[in-house]
């Protein structure tokens, strides 16, 4: 029966249709499903207890299986809600991700779902978790990918193509009884070891997290300090003060060289304006280890700048610009990059030098402050506006100011000075400049910064371990399924009920439900959204207050939006709200937008 799909429908098809075994049938989805349709937006967000659970996107794991970490609530619809042994297909994402599929469980039964979902309504003759597990099969092999429609940041799957254009290899019903009980067995093996890995990967933060501790309150050097205790030469207290004293003659030289390049005499008393650092707060901080002091980050530094909001491309023969999305973990990722072009009118401001400090300005509340330090990769590299670089003193290592931000006492400060509008949090250079961070003496901060990076490097290879494990759990599942949806995984038996038998009693399923009386609905009046390229358009076209989410949506900010569109619709909120184009206002739980509109008098 491939003759049913055009050729198009077989291109990087995962399965070979035309040495099916004895038995099985080609044919397509809508005629093996009862009823196949979408759900419904959720609207407004309800993450409290009232009306029942409505899955999204991201409620499908890459695994196959639901996951309730993040779910919103919404009134149940009687015709859009979920019974168990449906199946769940995920008809909008990313390209990569728009085709996973799970399987509804008791667990679920009631619960609604989104329109970026199809719900599959799977007859009695046929087993739910076969068809489940081949939809995701489909996904795992990439065939989904190249099946979908792209549209701008995201792609679909519409319930047209689902059921007319996916080859769906249907096994006679006793076979795909035994199928799925071995494929449950053998996953059964793998989830137990997939358990393991996720349990060591959690163990392994938790110490990174204790050692970061360990290193910034000064328990990590401890033995060191003991035993150099006789030779110590320099204090923090020391340190900092020469740091100082240093930093205020920088200051003058550059003064005075501003004086003699403009051929000005140096006015009387201008020394007293030099700009003195922000003094750290150290309200509620722990006592430090003998040695050591508190310091602000303005102290140590030498410079601050925020990065570039130039619009960046994809010409990797410019130079690469690191977003916040570049910092991950403590470190730089240098995948996923954009690009300004060489001769960029803020080169050479914006270059980072050797050992700047990377801070995440600006992002979700649990990301802001993410923190790297950028070493030389032997060309030059530059950052967006989200980030903030510090250069510090030559006495002063980096590293030491990163470990305490993505330390437990910097998420703590974090959480106390962040503050949030429509989603995002922000911490200012005003704010980081007086954290206060702990200052050892130069010997004992190389001593620590050596401690940690060997001891990071061993856990990061456990991690990569860890990963590793699960890249060839993955493998084996897709294997697994394909094994069995190629007839090799159980043993076929010629006395079966060929799959074709299946057909027609789904067909007798189907006039029976016919004959049903549907329950009557009231129609409600469909609000049309129209999509818009810019926040300026869509709080033009808004008379009065609009919820700043039901804003992004109408620019297209769904459920895993690409982060340069996202980056983009928030870099637009800055410039409204700095231009003073916008009010933004607190109501509840959420930020409200409106665009100030100017009275024009006529002559």
């Amino acid at each position: 029966m491939s003759e049913i799909f055009e050729k198009h429908d077989l291109q990087h098809f995962p399965l070979n249709i035309t040495e099916k075994p004895n038995g099985w049938i080609v044919t397509k989805f809508d005629l093996v499903s009862l009823k196949m349709e979408p759900g419904f937006a959720s609207g407004k967000q309800n993450q409290n207890e009232t009306g029942v659970p409505h899955l999204r996107p991201m409620n499908i794991g890459r695994n196959g299986k639901i996951e309730l970490e993040k779910i919103k609530r919404v009134l149940p619809r009687v015709e859009k809600t979920l019974k168990t042994g449906d199946v769940l297909f995920n008809n909008t994402n990313s390209p990569e991700l728009v085709g996973k599929t799970t399987l509804i469980s008791s667990s679920e039964n009631g619960y609604a779902f989104s329109n970026h979902m199809t719900r599959l309504r799977i007859p009695k003759c046929i087993s739910s978790e076969y068809i489940a597990y081949y939809l995701h099969f489909l996904w795992q092999s990439g065939y989904t990918k190249h099946h979908c429609t792209n549209h701008v940041n995201q792609a679909s799957i519409s319930t047209g193509t689902l059921g007319n254009s996916f080859p769906l290899l249907l096994a006679p019903e006793n076979e795909q009884i035994l199928m799925i009980y071995k494929i449950d067995e053998l996953f059964s093996e793998l989830d137990e070891g997939v358990k393991e890995l996720k349990s060591a990967q959690i163990k392994l933060s938790q110490y990174r997290q204790s050692l970061l501790k360990s290193a910034v309150e000064g328990s990590l050097t401890k033995n060191w300090r003991e035993a150099k205790k006789d030779i110590r030469k320099e204090t923090g207290e020391h340190l900092l003060a020469r740091i100082l004293k240093q930093r205020k003659e920088q200051w003058l030289q550059q003064k005075l060289a501003e004086f003699t390049e403009k051929d000005k005499i140096p006015p009387k008393g201008w020394k007293d304006k030099y700009p003195e650092p922000a003094q750290p707060d150290t309200t509620g901080l722990s006592e430090l280890p003998e040695g050591w002091i508190w310091a602000s980050i303005d102290q140590l530094a030498v410079n601050k700048r925020y990065g570039s909001s130039s619009k960046t491309n994809d010409d990797s023969s410019g130079v690469p610009v690191l977003r916040m999305g570049n910092i991950q973990d403590g470190k730089l990722d240098y995948s996923n990059l954009k690009y300004l072009p060489n001769d960029h009118k803020e080169f050479p401001d914006l270059l980072l030098n050797d050992g700047d400090l990377l801070f995440n300005r600006t992002n979700s509340a649990e990301l802001v402050g993410k923190t790297a330090v950028y070493r030389d990769i032997g060309k030059p590299v530059s950052y967006a506006s989200y980030l903030i670089s510090v250069t510090f003193t030559e006495y002063f290592l980096p590293e030491m100011a990163a470990h305490y931000i993505n330390s437990v006492l910097g998420k703590k400060w974090l959480a106390e000075v962040m503050t949030q509008t429509a989603g995002q949090a922000n911490v200012n250079g005003t704010k980081l400049g007086s954290l206060a961070i702990p200052l050892p003496p130069v010997a004992e901060q190389l001593v620590l910064i050596k401690e940690i990076k060997n001891e990071f490097y061993l856990i990061d290879q456990q991690i990569e371990a860890t990963v590793l494990g699960l890249k060839q759990s993955d493998a084996q599942r897709k294997n697994i399924l394909k094994s069995a949806f190629s007839g090799q995984l159980v043993p076929q038996n010629p006395n079966d009920e060929s799959a074709s038998v299946l057909l027609e009693k789904i067909k007798a399923e189907r006039e029976a439900l016919a004959k049903i009386p549907k329950p009557s609905i009231p129609n409600k009046p469909k609000k049309r959204v129209d999509m818009m390229d810019t926040l300026l358009e869509v709080l033009t076209a808004e008379d009065d207050w609009v919820d700043a989410q039901e804003a992004f949506k109408k620019c297209g900010i769904v459920d895993e939006t690409s982060t340069d569109r996202i980056e983009e619709i928030y870099s637009e909120l800055r410039k409204l709200e700095k231009s003073r184009k916008i009010n933004i206002q607190r109501c509840g739980d959420y930020d409200q937008l409106k665009l100030i509109t100017q009275n024009v008098e006529e002559n």
